[in-house]
């Protein structure tokens, strides 16, 4: 994951892009290119979607979310560790096992 934050922070920089890459900003493309994704998915059965498309907006979702930890200097692993830990506190198996239903419907 170091390589890849990395190469964005070097290809922002090289730009000189940081400036525009605050927390908000970044949060906000962020949902943009979350946007872009479930454009590839519109009207048509999920199979149908193209894998290219849905490859190329995903790396824009992954690298906006990188470069927003990456701000705020929160490790992604941990952070990911630490929600599934979480998760599983609110989502018990024998609960939520083939269940849909929100932590709190449980």
């Amino acid at each position: 994951m170091e390589q890849v934050l990395q190469r964005l922070r070097q290809f922002r920089d090289d730009r000189d892009w940081k400036r525009f890459h605050n927390p908000k900003d970044l949060a906000v493309a962020l949902s943009i290119e979350a946007s872009e994704l479930l454009e590839a998915f519109l009207w048509k059965a999920p199979e149908a979607a193209d894998p290219e498309k849905v490859k190329e907006e995903l790396a824009d979702v992954l690298a906006y979310a990188l470069l927003l930890s990456d701000a705020y200097g929160f490790d992604v692993q941990q952070i990911v560790l630490d929600k599934i830990e979480r998760n599983e506190e609110k989502y018990p198996i024998e609960k939520s096992r083939g269940s849909s239903k929100k932590y709190n419907e449980l």
